[in-house]
């Protein structure tokens, strides 16, 4: 019996002493290796792992954006005679039966500031029209430091665009992309001259597209959070890589006080408006063309049809609301109240898709317009004329 169990223990003890030997073969065999991943062959830390790339993290920095569409942009400073009356203040007893006493006419010049965009090296540059609207001098600080004197070609009030031209050598033009244009979300940057204070960026994202502020006729604006500020109207709305989406409009203002009177400064709360470059260039070419915008115009006021009561989503087409004499929709025989659905076999989706529909085609152009009246269809052709001044329409 104790025979037996000391074969068993010497057993015991031979297959450990092979385990142990193995062991040892194999640690230092792969010892090197895992130290070296652990510490670097160079007997360092072990390295990093190796940072996202910037496709997937997003770009580190726009310099190069900026750098791309900034020489475009320029600042625009536009003066103006303007004519007040001076008024004498009178004092105590008289002053509460008179309250003031008129005096002479007295005339000073007042300045506004802008931006605007290179569109083309040969010197059109795209404003605001409210930038210059009744400006005598128009003086356009570049980007290299030149001041050039501006000419107006010609304005749109409709879509608040004005088109210049400077004789200057060695332009650069802003870059506009083909294709798609804004989508919510899209990072942007509005490049500009906010309150005087020279060339500036700021970043935001496309918050939404296709706004009316009820400003004009034609309006179709992007929505912003990238700050813009007074004197960053007509400047640059720019995507991510530099090339232009937009032309920077209008910022919403502060509320006013809780006193009743206006706030001292106006703050755009990350709601800011740039017009479409679709639009721009639209506009510029037909200033350039002829002058001016012609426009088709079918002749009626309409808006969209409401949804009915519960529906989680709007009919298609539009509602007319009235009619202008003499017009073509008055001669095809159109009423108030008629939902037009259709525009040449082409479903119309809302008063923007419309407007900009029957705003393309030229004056002359025949068009089959469908939709009904009370419960019942119709169609009808009727021949464009050129869309009247604004004063005249009622837009």
């Amino acid at each position: 019996m104790r025979t037996r169990t000391a074969y068993e223990f010497a057993g015991f003890l031979v297959r450990w002493v092979i385990v142990g030997l193995a062991a040892a073969f194999l640690l230092s065999v792969l010892a090197p290796g895992l130290v070296d991943g652990l510490r670097g062959r160079n007997g360092s830390e072990a390295p990093r792992a190796e940072a996202p790339s910037a496709s997937r993290r997003g770009p580190f920095s726009y310099a190069e954006a900026v750098a791309r569409a900034s020489p475009a942009v320029v600042n625009i400073y536009a003066n103006k005679i303007t004519t007040y009356r001076r008024v004498y203040q009178i004092p105590d007893l008289t002053q509460r039966l008179l309250q003031y006493v008129p005096g002479p006419l007295m005339k000073r010049r007042d300045q506004s500031l802008g931006s605007g965009v290179i569109f083309s090296a040969d010197g059109y540059v795209l404003t605001n029209n409210h930038v210059i609207s009744g400006a005598d001098d128009i003086q356009i600080a570049l980007d290299d430091g030149r001041v050039a004197q501006a000419q107006v070609i010609g304005s749109d009030a409709e879509t608040d665009l004005a088109v210049l031209k400077v004789d200057a050598g060695n332009l650069p033009a802003i870059d506009v992309p083909d294709g798609q244009g804004a989508e919510v979300g899209d990072v942007v940057l509005a490049i500009g001259n906010p309150v005087g204070l020279g060339k500036t960026v700021t970043m935001g994202i496309v918050s939404a597209t296709g706004r009316q502020l009820r400003m004009s006729a034609y309006e179709d604006f992007i929505q912003t959070d990238a700050a813009i500020n007074a004197g960053n109207s007509g400047g640059a709305l720019v995507n991510a890589v530099g090339e232009l989406i937009g032309i920077n409009t209008a910022f919403y203002p502060r509320s006013p006080r809780a006193d009743g009177r206006s706030a001292q400064v106006q703050a755009t709360e990350g709601i800011g408006f740039a017009i479409p470059v679709a639009t721009a260039q639209a506009v510029l070419e037909q200033i350039i063309r002829n002058g001016r915008v012609i426009r088709g115009w079918i002749g009626a006021d309409y808006t969209d049809i409401p949804a009915p009561s519960g529906a989680t989503s709007r009919p298609q087409g539009v509602l007319l609301m009235r009619i202008s004499p003499e017009s073509p929709a008055a001669q095809a025989g159109l009423l108030p109240g008629d939902l037009l659905l259709k525009l040449d076999g082409d479903a119309v989706a809302d008063q923007i898709e419309l407007r900009n529909r029957e705003a393309a085609l030229a004056p002359g152009t025949k068009i089959r317009l469908e939709g009904l009246r009370g419960n019942l269809p119709f169609a009808l052709d009727l021949v464009l004329t050129e869309r009247p001044a604004p004063s005249t329409t009622g837009a």
